[in-house]
């Protein structure tokens, strides 16, 4: 159990992995329902994807390095570059991950501190400008 009074950063103040998990977790309800995200998802890995999710976000904001120490160095635009990620595509991505914040009902400061993040993340990972592809995308 991670002692969530060893530290100041955004993982400590908002609750630790506990927190991170209940965001990744209601994020990708919205995943499983939207027909343009899902299928960049595996099918039979979609819990790999949220652990993977869940523990980039906590080692981001000062929690454990479980990710770095199992996959490491993140490189997110690399990882991501298989994908057909548009602007609707991360819009996408940006309204479930929204509603999904607004379930942890944060202090004003500590949602803009995640939402800042995760909105310039977002931005950063469009690699085209086309619509989308008639043939299935590879999978995170």
């Amino acid at each position: 159990m991670t002692d969530l009074s060893r530290g100041s950063g955004l993982y400590y103040r908002i609750g630790g992995s506990v927190t991170f998990d209940t965001l990744v977790a209601k994020f990708y309800e919205g995943i499983r329902e939207d027909e343009r995200l899902r299928p960049m998802y595996p099918e039979g890995d979609l819990g790999g994807a949220i652990w993977r999710l869940s523990s980039f976000l906590q080692q981001y904001f000062g929690g454990p390095t479980d990710y770095s120490d199992q996959r490491g160095h993140p490189r997110l635009r690399m990882r991501h570059a298989a994908f057909h990620v548009n602007p609707d595509a991360k819009e996408r991505w940006l309204t479930h991950m929204r509603t999904a914040l607004d379930c942890l009902e944060l202090s004003p400061l500590d949602e803009g501190e995640l939402w800042d993040y995760l909105e310039r993340a977002a931005l950063s990972m469009v690699n085209t400008f086309e619509d989308y592809p008639s043939s299935s995308s590879p999978k995170l």
